[in-house]
């Protein structure tokens, strides 16, 4: 079995939309879901499907090892970011090589690092006059949006689009794509794996 982590910081449907997702797949699981917001609506989400979340602070996530135990003690094999707006940090990278993904809402490596998230980044393609925008999945290292790219899918940025207009089209390809990218991502790992032991 493979055991997948989520973070998430806000509402949560992505993480919503991974977890029904996984639960078709017999050999993948969403194990834990993991928020740095105690009012975030993951938590409810995760709830609704017997999913077990687990809160932390800044200073835990940064200054303890109280998030590394609990992934470890969930046996968790892979963590996926779904709308987490913190930085990871080194101690994380380490336990999981290749193994953290996270979803940005534009076209990498355009909009993308510090404070490049949600509606800001729609903002952006729109003043900038972007004709296309899309959504990135990628590897995570110790740089916001930096680690190496998995998959792209792109879709247009019209004239008159507003940012929530622009939002709607990203959650729709994020909704397609990324639990379809994770899985094959995995598969693949585990396929390379085999063929080095």
């Amino acid at each position: 079995m493979n055991n997948i982590a989520v973070f998430a910081s806000g509402s949560g449907t992505n993480a919503e939309n991974l977890i029904n997702y996984f639960s078709d797949i017999a050999d993948m699981n969403i194990k834990l879901v993991l928020t740095n917001n105690t009012q975030a609506g993951v938590l409810k989400r995760a709830a609704r499907h017997g999913v077990e979340s687990y809160v932390f602070s800044r200073e835990e996530f940064y200054t303890t090892d109280n998030v590394k135990k609990k992934l470890l003690v969930s046996n968790v094999d892979y963590v996926i970011l779904a709308g987490f707006l913190w930085l990871v940090p080194e101690y994380l990278i380490d336990l999981f090589p290749g193994r953290i993904i996270n979803i940005h809402p534009a076209l990498l490596p355009k909009y993308g690092g510090k404070g490049m998230y949600g509606m800001r980044v729609h903002q952006a393609v729109i003043e900038n006059k972007e004709a296309e925008s899309g959504i990135t999945i990628h590897l995570v290292n110790n740089e916001y949006d930096k680690g190496n790219t998995i998959f792209q899918a792109t879709c247009p940025v019209h004239a008159d689009d507003t940012p929530e207009k622009l939002a709607e089209r990203i959650h729709e390809l994020e909704y397609k794509h990324f639990p379809v990218i994770v899985e094959s991502f995995i598969r693949e790992q585990n396929s390379q794996k085999q063929h080095s032991l």
